[in-house]
């Protein structure tokens, strides 16, 4: 008679997990590279008080529409605001809202794909219907809808984006965490008694980190477009806010006289999105979470 295996999930302990990922990191030159610059821009970010001596959201129209000096390395907007300025500050805004947002979304379709691979039966297909349904929606479209109902502010932008990737997380989230269930220590789990919280927390999670991880970094880096995006199109930060996708709107009329004035805050922009882009290719090859995304 073949016994029943009770113990816990195969996860290593903490300091032996962290190590197998550092030494990931470490053999992946993509992600290093990726993660490189964004350790970059939220250094920029971090210190933008001490790298700059201009209020980015001060008016100076003595000094509007000035090109690139020792006094202004970047030159001015069309309202004498510094731009480089603004673009320094623009990354704490851009990575702020970034962050939240994904973090939100990641969160919120992680705990909705487990619970439908660990529930399974007309949970998983009721489900599986309705975030059917969501992902027919193009993404812009549906941000556009939350924002134009509820408004503009950070925290409408993170519910939208919200809104509009969690059902995607959760196809992906679910997809891993299908390839977990069937194992024995999550039917030991079930065995013991344990909540559907406890084995999504001490059994699942642990063993799909890395998809989680993978996903994080690709939605962020579609984040940070969206945001810029919104802002562009007038449904983002709110003037005089110092964002990027603002900034490019705000200019875009005199990229003629003061072309520095919207290429520089696209230049921030590309290359956060071109550093995140780089950190979740990276980890996707090293960690083989490819290979789960294009089973789905």
């Amino acid at each position: 008679m073949t016994t029943l295996d009770t113990t816990p999930a195969a996860v290593a302990p903490g300091p032996r997990a962290a190590t197998r990922a550092w030494r990931t990191l470490r053999s992946s030159r993509t992600a290093t590279v990726g993660l490189a610059i964004v350790a970059v821009h939220v250094l920029i970010a971090l210190l933008a008080p001490l790298l700059t001596s201009y209020d980015p959201i001060a008016n100076d129209a003595s000094h509007a529409l000035l090109g690139p000096s020792a006094d202004h390395w970047a030159g001015t907007d069309q309202y004498g605001r510094d731009v480089l300025a603004r673009v320094l500050y623009g990354g704490r805004y851009a990575l702020g809202v970034s962050v939240t947002a994904t973090l939100v979304t990641v969160a919120l379709g992680t705990v909705v794909g487990c619970a439908a691979a660990l529930r399974g039966g007309w949970f998983d297909d009721v489900l599986g219907r309705i975030l059917d349904a969501v992902l027919s929606i193009p993404s812009i479209l549906a941000l556009l809808v939350v924002v134009t109902a509820l408004g503009t502010g950070p925290a409408v932008i993170v519910l939208a984006i919200a809104v509009s990737y969690v059902p995607q997380v959760a196809r992906v989230v679910r997809g891993a965490a299908l390839a977990v269930v069937p194992m024995d220590y999550v039917t030991a789990a079930r065995a013991r008694g344990e909540s559907t919280w406890s084995i999504l927390r001490r059994e699942v999670l642990p063993n799909i980190t890395d998809v989680v991880c993978v996903e994080f970094a690709m939605r962020a880096s579609w984040v940070v477009l969206l945001i810029s995006s919104l802002s562009f199109l007038g449904f983002g930060a709110d003037p005089p806010t110092p964002d990027w996708g603002l900034m490019v709107a705000e200019n875009r009329t005199a990229i003629t006289v003061v072309p520095m004035a919207s290429l520089a805050p696209i230049i921030a922009l590309a290359t956060l999105v071109v550093g995140l882009n780089l950190a979740a290719d990276g980890l996707s090859k090293a960690w083989g979470v490819d290979r789960i995304r294009e089973g789905l």
